[in-house]
């Protein structure tokens, strides 16, 4: 990962050469962000996420040789880059299955080009970002699937293990607030909010701070 004060360093995986040049062309305006490189396809995105040490990759999901869906993962477990997928589907079990994988942020491509680079900021910083009404799919899957419908002994044993204030703040990460918005709201030190989602992170068994989201919608605490 860049050093503190180092500008961001991107990696836009597209299949779409006109895509990844207007990516490159827009984020060319942000001081702080820096595109390393460009691949075509999920495989040489693995590759190349380890070999630029990117902070932040820009996954699209359907591609060739290797979806955006397996390349997310393997560069989670593997690369240590923080992944958005940006795609024009937004279908529940795409959504579903990156931020399984490991995504940290999940946009549609019609973001307003500001948005992205608010996401590549939010993201490398280890905070996720979600696409309104990404966020709003995924808790309509929600809601009509399992997750707030679930009975009292089917409650996760993490949700009974929680402290009150880890359960706040697990609320506050469901509700998609960052971690300085949850420490104004619970009048908590930024530092100390980390440390509680870090906590939270290793008692639910989630990778990132939008698989403890989904797994508070999961268990039905929103």
């Amino acid at each position: 990962m860049s050093p503190a004060g180092a500008p961001i360093r991107v990696l836009i995986v597209d299949d779409d050469a006109l895509v990844r040049s207007g990516l490159r062309l827009m984020l060319g305006g942000a001081d702080d962000v820096d595109v390393v490189g460009e691949a075509g396809d999920g495989a040489d995105g693995v590759r190349a996420a380890a070999d630029l040490a990117a902070d932040v990759v820009l996954m699209d999901i359907r591609m060739p040789v290797m979806d955006g869906i397996e390349a997310t993962r393997r560069i989670a477990e593997t690369a240590g880059s923080r992944v958005i997928v940006l795609t024009t589907f937004s279908a529940d079990d795409d959504v579903h299955h990156a931020l399984a994988a490991g995504a940290d942020g999940y946009l549609l491509k019609d973001t307003p080009p500001a948005d992205i680079v608010v996401a590549i900021r939010r993201v490398a910083a280890g905070e996720p970002m979600l696409s309104p009404s990404v966020t709003e799919t995924l808790i309509r899957g929600v809601r009509d699937g399992h997750g707030a419908h679930r009975a009292p002994a089917e409650v996760p044993a993490w949700v009974a293990g929680m402290t009150e204030r880890e359960r706040d703040v697990a609320l506050a990460v469901g509700r998609g607030l960052s971690n300085a918005e949850i420490a104004d709201e619970l009048f908590m030190s930024v530092a100390t909010v980390k440390a509680y989602v870090s906590r939270l992170m290793a008692k639910i068994g989630a990778d990132n701070r939008v698989q403890v989201a989904l797994r508070v919608h999961e268990a039905g605490l929103l």
